[in-house]
């Protein structure tokens, strides 16, 4: 647990308030009575709503203490509060989770902030944001703006093209939070960089180091150039670029290599197959001692290195590349032409379909998914589990309770699937952030399954089938209508002896322990 230095007091600027600060920080601790003054005073605040006990808060701590070093000297205060002791201010600001990162302008103006919880990208982040959507250059500060962020896009526009300047202007305001912008009207700085004008220019700080659109000026066609020309030809995947890769639009090839000589020398051997393919796949290295069980999420043996896999996440599909097999560019490169060609089959992973079904509950493996829930027309209740899941062993006999409302009625049957997956061992088309995951896929509309979140008892569940499924089967009410029915005419069960109580007291702790 980090522990937290006794406060001294600091002013900062020329304000008459003063405010908190961990000894030898730079990160200002506000509370209730210095918030709103310390927001009025500051264009640009990052502030952090955190909890001491929290274990995502102690992670960040030293990054955003360096952010905030470097940005002391720019202006751009890091501040942070204690949500523990200002639960009312945290409230107010909507805090729900920790850390919550906000960008202020204002006491009364804030939004997330969208970036990487990474020093260098909180740095970039925050001066972008302190910067108009698009900073002029001349001939003085062009070398300084070039240099200011690991991307900068500059345009190269006339002055008169006033249709041009719109619309970079208009596509740097979409993009502010992502990529650094600025334009040049100056024709002699266009020819000193070698453009004509229009032109825009990527600036980067490594490959090729600057990349010249001057194709049409088209919002989509620009953010499609910049997303291509600013990712390297051969990058890593971490925790600070795994979104931007998986985000593009386009697959993504992973290196897994244990070493870091590995990873440098299995960058620069692909970099021609990079450039060849450029804007159809990335390609990148991983880490594969940090972050080699992905692996085994490609459908690779985690325990196998060097390897290569392909993942195209618009499909949710996965390409591994041979294990056996030596990674060598020419290979490579032909197994990437036959994935991006359509050849090659993606890999999936599932356990066998079952030869029968012998429970209330139907059993979906990935060889099975199509039939079962997407390619009929049933209303289909599907439960992704893990097999050490708590929660899931707790739902399990009230959803095989649930599924046998429906199997056991011949007219239900035909209309409602209580189902199941084990979502660990079977690839799944929609991503899953949670277990248990219980979706419905209701007849006529598969493509817009319906999660749900209500409590999950029998009768709940039965209403959300009977609410949101094509065909409106009541099964729950109908099943009490049958109980009461059978009370009235059933006897009445005796009660155990003595000699049998402690067996079903034995059954009941056992379901109870479910």
């Amino acid at each position: 647990m980090r522990s937290f230095a006794p406060l001294a007091l600091g002013l900062l600027g020329a304000s008459s308030v003063s405010y908190a600060t961990d000894a030898e920080s730079n990160v200002i601790s506000l509370n209730t009575d210095t918030f709103e003054n310390f927001m009025t005073e500051h264009d640009l605040v990052l502030a952090e709503f955190f909890a001491p006990w929290c274990g995502h808060c102690k992670a960040l701590a030293p990054k955003y203490e360096e952010a905030a070093t470097e940005l002391k000297a720019k202006d751009i205060p890091l501040v942070k509060i204690d949500c523990t002791a200002e639960e009312d201010l945290c409230r107010s600001q909507g805090v729900e989770g920790y850390p919550t990162l906000k960008i202020f302008r204002g006491p009364d103006s804030s939004k997330p902030y969208q970036g990487a919880r990474q020093a260098e990208a909180i740095v970039s982040y925050m001066i972008k944001q302190s910067l108009p959507a698009v900073s002029p250059v001349d001939g003085e500060n062009l070398e300084e703006i070039k240099t200011m962020d690991k991307i900068v896009v500059i345009g190269y526009i006339d002055s008169e093209d006033k249709k041009t300047h719109d619309a970079f202007e208009t596509f740097a305001e979409s993009q502010r939070d992502n990529y650094l912008f600025a334009e040049a009207s100056d024709p002699a700085i266009a020819r000193a960089e070698g453009v004509e004008q229009p032109a825009f220019v990527l600036y980067k700080d490594f490959d090729e180091k600057k990349a010249v659109y001057d194709g049409k000026v088209d919002q989509e066609a620009l953010l499609s150039w910049v997303k291509t020309a600013s990712t390297p030809l051969v990058g890593e995947i971490g925790p600070e670029t795994y979104s931007g890769y998986i985000t593009a639009g386009i697959p993504l090839a992973y290196i897994f290599a244990e070493t870091k000589e590995e990873r440098e020398q299995f960058a620069e051997q692909f970099k021609p197959v990079a450039e060849k393919h450029r804007g159809s796949i990335n390609i990148a290295t991983i880490d594969a001692k940090m972050f080699g069980a992905h692996a085994g999420n490609l459908n690779l043996d985690p325990q196998n290195f060097p390897a290569f896999a392909i993942q195209d996440p618009a499909k949710n599909a996965k390409y591994p590349f041979e294990q056996s097999k030596e990674l060598k560019p020419d290979d490579v490169e032909a197994f990437i032409q036959d994935v991006l060609n359509g050849k090659v089959e993606p890999s999936i992973k599932s356990e066998p379909i079952p030869e029968t079904q012998d429970g209330p509950v139907t059993i979906v493996v990935a060889h099975s998914y199509k039939e079962l829930v997407i390619e009929n027309d049933k209303d289909v209740l599907l439960e992704f589990y893990a097999p050490w899941c708590g929660h899931c062993k707790a739902l399990a006999p009230k959803y095989d309770e649930l599924a046998g409302l429906y199997v056991n009625n011949p007219d239900f049957a035909a209309k409602v699937t209580v189902a199941k997956i084990d979502a660990t061992a079977n690839d799944v088309p929609d991503p899953i952030t949670g277990f248990p995951t219980i979706r419905l896929y209701p007849a006529g509309a598969k493509d817009s399954p319906i999660e749900y979140e209500g409590s999950r008892t029998v009768e709940d569940l039965a209403k959300f089938i009977l609410e949101n499924g094509n065909h409106k089967v009541d099964a729950y009410t109908n099943s009490e209508e049958q109980q009461e029915e059978a009370d009235v005419t059933t006897p009445p069960v005796a009660t155990p002896t003595n000699d049998e109580a402690p067996e079903a007291a034995k059954e009941a702790a056992e379901h109870d322990e479910l």
